[in-house]
């Protein structure tokens, strides 16, 4: 069955052409109402009775969802076209754009990944006694409280919630699992007359709680520590800030959906091997300590993640890949963006990535000022961190002209910028860009008064991996292949091998993560498939000779795909039975290595060295200091040994 849209003009404050919209999208676009949630609002009841109907409104999708409520039927889809495209001072045709979010939307939404998180209200209250203790009072009635004080700090005459003493030395753990370590812990001893009395201190108390309020005005317990769930923060002497922070503790209390930001494969993850760190690309980028070292890999811990997608955009390998949404629908919402929007007439569209604080700046723009241009098209993720490199190239890709990152508040700037740096090297000219304003003014201003390079002219939308798209896009933004100098830390590249350093050794390829770096069966050889390598290195580090270094770089050429020979030599023959193994230089470095130690004085000695693994063996063994010989073995008694000791023979 044909979707059909219900569309309103909002009082006649923006242009509709329903016939135009119904032709570049193929659904059943409706002439516009005026009113829609008021005087028109028959005409929603009439569409939700029927069936794949979507309401082109969402500032109003709460009378929409109570009236669905009222006629039992589900609540509608909802579509913003009003702030995001039709109010604007822009006179051209808003056509393509409209078509390009309506395609937009009807993309199936990914199903979305939690974990359940209960919090019992156990809850820890940190700070000094005059402003702890009133929050304990206020809490006690809904949480299972106690409260940490400093050391000689009066007791309250009060058992309604309990009261230690101590200093706390660690904190971790997130909303229903804190753990913390106390030191100098104290506790009450209840009875007799008179103030409490506390117990003997101790060092190393540990203690298990589902929320934090930390009141002391002091260093935050954890990094990025406004991202922690269940951690509650607020300055001791501002009044309102204490008062909000425990109302917010007193409704901690429950089971929470936590959602699973990221998705990991162990195997991929370049991390380390034999003990040798490789990338730490997303362990150097964690705001929240989330993810950690883990043998060869890394681990990320659900709970402490608070899903900034920054882990996605640096890894280079695909071993964290966010997952609220996808990368590959981030990918296809971009590719079905621009191509809704060339499809349907237009020309050189713009690309406008932000998230829900800049969601709003878009309304406030669209209601109180020129709100955004016909060709910028808006494209909101819940983390902006996670749109990378790969997602901007394949952005531009796809048809658009530039594409322009709006970072709110709590976006990572100084993740965000080398993703931009990377993009802006790989795409070239200006095509990339972070527009950091508050004001929605100033936001609209610079997207008016920008103007964008010319899109590619054969758009493309290619599947796989954040690396293969990568490499296609940026092929289609540069018709003749060559290679792309890109800077220092990107993941992408080749490696340089110094022939006359190189020995051969091949433990670079025993230990390459990525399989980029390979040897030969029949012969000693170094062989090398830039578009495979991840630029860890690893292979740097392990290198015995340091005949290893990396060169960032993006090669378009079909060279990148096959593998090249590094370096490579004749193999040495063995000087007993001429069987080739090993490199001639390998050997003669060894030898040249050994010759003044202790073991290989002598020339036979040294001659070892030159010899294949079986007659090695064989000289050892028939030599006067054969380390395997033994003493000399006892002869076996016979016969005639026990008789000739009788007396009658």
């Amino acid at each position: 069955m044909v979707k059909s849209l219900i569309t309103c003009d909002c009082q006649g404050t923006m242009t509709l052409d329903t016939e135009a919209l119904s032709r570049t999208t193929g659904l059943k676009v409706r002439r516009p109402c005026s009113a829609l949630c008021t005087t028109q609002i028959d005409r929603a009841a009439a569409a939700l009775e029927g069936s794949d109907t979507i309401f082109c409104c969402t500032q109003e999708s709460r009378v929409f969802e109570g009236l669905a409520e009222e006629l039992g039927v589900s609540p509608p889809p909802v579509l913003d076209l009003r702030d995001r495209a039709g109010w604007t001072a822009d006179t051209g045709s808003t056509v393509p754009k409209m078509s390009a979010l309506i395609a937009e939307a009807l993309l199936p939404a990914a199903p979305d990944r939690t974990l359940d998180v209960i919090s019992e209200g156990l809850c820890l209250i940190i700070g000094a006694p005059e402003v702890a203790l009133p929050a304990a009072d206020q809490l006690a009635p809904h949480l299972g409280v106690t409260v940490l004080l400093p050391e000689g700090a009066d007791l309250p005459d009060t058992r309604a919630y309990d009261v230690v003493t101590g200093r706390l030395r660690q904190a971790s753990g997130a909303l229903g699992q804190f753990t913390v370590v106390i030191d100098a812990l104290r506790q009450i001893e209840p009875g007799g007359r008179g103030g409490f009395t506390l117990s003997e201190p101790r060092d190393g108390g540990g203690s298990d709680c589902d929320i934090l309020l930390d009141l002391r005005g002091a260093t935050p317990l954890f990094p990025a520590h406004e991202k922690r769930e269940g951690y509650l923060r607020a300055d001791p002497g501002h009044a309102p800030a204490v008062a909000a922070s425990v109302l917010a503790a007193s409704h901690l209390v429950g089971t929470f959906e936590k959602p699973l930001y990221v998705r990991t494969e162990a195997l991929l993850c370049a991390h380390s091997r034999a003990g040798q760190t490789g990338c730490t690309r997303c362990l150097d980028l964690c705001p929240t300590g989330a993810i950690t070292p883990d043998g060869d890999h890394v681990t990320v811990d659900p709970m402490i993640c608070a899903g900034c997608g920054a882990c996605s955009a640096v890894c280079p390998s695909g071993a964290i890949s966010y997952d609220a949404p996808p990368v590959d629908l981030t990918m296809r919402r971009a590719q079905t963006l621009a191509k809704a929007f060339l499809d349907a007439g237009g020309a050189a569209p713009r690309l406008l990535v932000h998230d829900a604080h800049g969601a709003e700046m878009i309304r406030l723009a669209s209601r109180h000022g020129r709100g955004l241009p016909a060709d910028v098209v808006p494209l909101e993720l819940p983390a902006l961190g996670a749109f990378g490199h790969a997602e901007a190239v394949a952005a531009l890709a796809a048809g658009f002209a530039s594409v322009t990152l709006l970072p709110g508040p709590g976006t990572d700037r100084a993740a965000l910028a080398p993703q931009v740096a990377l993009a802006t090297a790989i795409a070239g000219e200006a095509r990339v860009g972070i527009l950091d304003t508050p004001d929605p003014e100033a936001m609209s201003d610079a997207l008016y008064d920008a103007v964008a390079p010319a899109p590619v002219p054969d758009p493309v939308r290619p599947l796989g991996t954040r690396r293969q798209i990568t490499r296609q896009a940026a092929r289609a933004l540069h018709a003749d292949a060559t290679v792309l100098p890109l800077p220092e830390g990107a993941p992408y590249g080749a490696v340089l091998v110094d022939t006359d350093a190189c020995t051969l050794c091949l433990s670079c390829v025993s230990l390459c993560p990525s399989g980029a770096l390979g040897d030969n069966p029949d012969k000693p050889q170094l062989r090398f498939q830039e578009d495979a390598c991840l630029q860890c290195g690893i292979c740097a580090t392990i290198c015995p000779e340091k005949a290893i270094t990396l060169e960032p770089r993006l090669d378009l050429s079909d060279a990148a795909l096959r593998q090249e020979v590094l370096n490579e030599e004749e193999p040495f023959a063995c000087v007993e039975c001429g069987s080739l193994f090993g490199s001639k230089s390998a050997i003669d470095r060894i030898t040249e290595k050994l010759s003044g130690h202790a073991m290989f004085q002598s020339p036979e000695k040294l001659r070892m060295i030159q010899m294949c693994d079986d007659c090695r063996v064989k000289s050892q063994m028939n030599a006067q200091d054969n380390p395997f010989a033994g003493a000399e073995r006892p002869r076996p008694r016979t016969t005639d040994d026990y008789l000739s000791k009788r007396r009658d023979h």
